[in-house]
């Protein structure tokens, strides 16, 4: 695994300022980042007036399918100790919520899930008691897989937002692009057939439960205009029921995966932005202490609606029952018309 820094951006003094003063504003007015559509205005107004935040946050642009946003502020005292479990953490570090939101609302469109962290729109990122083996972000002592963002939707987020409140071990998140790996056509070949489905992850219990329809089968690859993406979840994707070319192409595919991947370890203060249609991400393994001072991110998807990197067949999948809540639909309507 490669340890090369990644791309950085840093914001200036006076865009940490704008945003500081207008998340302050908005928590001062709601008390909360629990989201109503009255915060969600607030949000939306506020980031339609930002100038040069606009230039940090434009799409990724290097082949690497990230970048990571430095500069903003996080006093370590006030925040508070890491809660144990995302249900435990309610409003901490509500101020980082909001600008965690107004960023992702300069990016795009923040999206929300029913079935995941009670339909907020920050998750909070903790080790949890109980859940040390699992692969999810609660996890800790094991290797979080690389995989897609909700990888199981159609509706799953362009763009995953990762803000490091706490992480005094240097714990990395690991990253990979497909636009790095070496494949042949063959292999790409049969990646890009729908052969497999991929299922619902253990953060959506109730998704795992539907049974409203076949899982469908998707392409682990595919061709957008600008280059090869991908949509890969190894640790919910029944390969034993793959042919063994598929099998073997798949693992070719997971080795060059593995190969190119890269470790970032996140300051407070750091945002690491990563394009899901080209990344896949996971966390090294670790050991939690759960005493307050345990790594702590924040977490934020964001749709792109104007973008179009996605095979259109997508239109057509249940999503396990799911529903993808957007923050600012009419919104990224307007802005995608105008685009």
């Amino acid at each position: 695994m490669s340890t090369a820094a990644a791309p950085v951006r840093t914001l200036d003094a006076h865009s940490v300022g704008e945003l500081r003063q207008a998340a302050e504003k908005i928590l001062a007015e709601f008390g909360t980042s629990a989201t109503s559509e009255a915060l969600l205005d607030r949000v939306a107004q506020a980031a339609d007036a930002f100038g040069d935040i606009r230039h940090h946050c434009r799409p990724v642009d290097t082949a690497d399918g990230l970048y990571v946003l430095a500069g903003l502020d996080v006093d370590d005292h006030g925040l508070g100790p890491t809660p144990t479990s995302w249900a435990g953490a309610g409003d901490s570090g509500a101020l980082h919520d909001i600008t965690l939101l107004l960023l992702a609302t300069v990016m795009g469109n923040p999206i929300a899930w029913e079935g995941q962290q009670d339909g907020r729109y920050v998750h909070n990122i903790v080790p949890s008691p109980g859940h040390e083996d699992e692969q999810t972000g609660a996890s800790s002592t094991v290797l979080l897989s690389p995989h897609t963002e909700d990888a199981f939707h159609p509706g799953r987020a362009h763009l995953l937002m990762l803000s490091c409140m706490r992480n005094p071990d240097n714990i990395a998140t690991t990253a990979a692009s497909i636009r790095q790996v070496e494949l042949d056509e063959a292999d790409i070949g049969l990646l890009t057939r729908p052969s497999l489905p991929i299922l619902p992850d253990d953060a959506y219990a109730e998704a795992q439960g539907f049974d409203g329809g076949t899982p469908p089968r998707v392409p682990t690859l595919f061709h957008a205009r600008d280059g090869l993406t991908l949509r890969f979840d190894p640790a919910y994707t029944p390969l034993e029921d793959a042919s063994p070319a598929h099998r073997a192409a798949y693992a070719r595919l997971s080795a060059e995966l593995s190969r190119v991947s890269r470790a970032v370890s996140l300051n407070p203060g750091e945002v690491l932005v990563v394009d899901n249609d080209l990344v896949v991400h996971g966390r090294v393994p670790f050991r939690a202490r759960y005493d307050g001072t345990d790594r702590w991110l924040k977490r934020a998807s964001v749709r792109v609606p104007w973008r179009r990197s996605r095979p259109l067949a997508e239109a057509h999948e249940h999503g396990y029952g799911q529903a993808a809540l957007e923050a600012h639909g009419d919104r990224a309507a307007r802005r995608a018309h105008t685009s």
